[in-house]
C-alpha cells in the first residue's frame, strides 16, 4: 500500500511539474503579446481616459490641471461633434451593407463549379487587397477625377458627361463606397472559408426534396454563413467608425465637399494635432470607444435571433 502510494504521488507530482512547465512556456510564447498588449493599447487607453478630466496640451508649458467633467461638458455642447457623428453614421449606413453583402456574392461567383479558373479568379481579386492602402486611395482619387479621370473618360465616350464624383455632397458617399469596393478580396477570402465549411450533404438532401438554387441558398447557405456575415459585420462596423485616412488623403482633412466629409475620426485628429487639445481629443476617442462598444453589444444581442451555430438547436 505504501509502495503504491507513493508511486501515484511521484506520478502526480511529475504531471504537476509538467503541466507547469507547459503553462510556463505557454506564457513565454505569449509573452510578445502581452507586452504589446500592455504597451501599445491598455497602458495608452488608461492614459487618454486620465487625460479626458485633464487640461493637457501638447504645446502648453503649463502644469496639468485636472478639470473634471469640463471637457466632456464642451464635448457634448459641441454642434461639430454631433454633426462629425451624423456624417459617419449616415455613411456607415451606405457602407455596411455594401461590405457585407458584396463578398458575399463574389465568393459565391469563385465558389461555383461552372466557373473557370477559379483559382485565377480568386487571386485577380484578392490582389487589390495586397495593394498598400493609401497607394490605393491614390489611384481611386485619380480614377474619380472629373477632368482627367478614366471613368468620367469612357462615360464621356459614350456621350455621358461624368459626375463631379470628389466636390459633390451627393456623389461624395458613392464615390467612397466605390472606392471601398477595391479591398473587399479580405472578407471575400474570409466567406469562401465559411462556404467550403457547409456539408454537402444538406445540399444534396435539398436537391432530392426539389429545393431549387435561390432556396438552398436562403435556407442553407445564408442560416450555415450567418456566424461569418456577424462577424463581418462587427468587423465593419469598427472599421466605419474609426474612417479617417481615405477623406484625409483626398481632401486634405478639409472636410470638403459641404462638410460632407467632416468624419468623427478627422474630428478627433484636428482636435489633437491641430489645435493640441489632448484632454478634448481624448475624451472624443472614449466618446466614440463607447459608441462603439453600444453599437457592438446591440449587434450580439440581436444575433441570438438570427446567426445559426451548427449543433445548436
Amino acid at each position: 500500500m505504501t509502495s503504491l502510494a507513493l508511486r501515484r504521488a511521484g506520478q502526480s507530482g511529475r504531471g504537476q511539474s509538467l503541466r507547469q512547465r507547459e503553462a510556463r512556456w505557454g506564457y513565454i510564447f505569449l509573452s510578445p503579446w502581452i507586452v504589446g498588449f500592455l504597451a501599445f493599447t491598455l497602458i495608452p487607453m488608461v492614459a487618454t481616459l486620465i487625460f479626458s478630466f485633464t487640461d493637457i496640451k501638447l504645446t502648453s508649458s503649463q502644469p496639468v490641471r485636472f478639470v473634471g467633467l469640463q471637457n466632456w461638458q464642451a464635448l457634448f455642447a459641441d454642434e461639430r461633434v454631433w454633426s462629425s457623428l451624423k456624417v459617419t453614421l449616415s455613411f456607415a449606413a451606405l457602407q455596411l451593407p455594401i461590405a457585407v453583402v458584396v463578398p458575399f456574392l463574389m465568393a459565391l461567383l469563385l465558389s461555383s463549379k461552372r466557373l473557370i479558373a477559379p483559382g485565377l479568379f480568386r487571386v485577380l481579386f484578392f490582389m487589390p487587397y495586397t495593394v498598400p492602402f493609401v497607394a490605393s486611395v491614390v489611384i481611386w482619387e485619380q480614377m474619380e477625377n472629373p477632368t482627367s479621370g478614366w471613368i468620367d473618360q469612357v462615360l464621356g465616350f459614350f456621350g455621358v458627361t461624368g459626375p463631379n464624383w470628389l466636390n459633390d455632397p451627393a456623389l461624395i458617399y458613392p464615390a467612397l463606397v466605390l472606392l471601398g469596393l477595391w479591398g473587399v478580396g479580405g472578407a471575400m477570402v474570409v466567406y469562401l472559408g465559411g462556404l467550403s465549411g457547409i456539408p454537402s450533404e444538406l445540399y444534396e438532401a435539398a436537391r432530392i426534396d426539389g429545393a431549387g438554387w435561390l432556396r438552398q441558398l436562403w435556407h442553407i447557405t445564408v442560416p450555415m454563413m450567418s456566424p461569418v456575415f456577424l462577424y463581418t459585420l462587427v468587423l465593419g462596423i469598427v472599421d466605419v467608425l474609426q474612417y479617417f485616412l481615405v477623406v484625409e488623403i483626398i481632401n486634405n482633412g478639409t472636410g470638403e465637399p459641404g462638410g460632407a466629409t467632416q468624419f468623427y475620426n478627422l474630428f478627433i485628429y484636428k482636435e489633437l494635432w491641430t489645435y493640441s487639445d489632448e484632454g478634448m481629443a481624448s475624451a472624443l476617442a472614449w466618446l466614440l470607444f463607447l459608441i462603439t462598444l453600444a453599437i457592438t453589444m446591440l449587434v450580439f444581442f440581436a444575433a441570438r435571433r438570427w446567426v445559426y451555430y451548427a449543433g445548436e438547436r
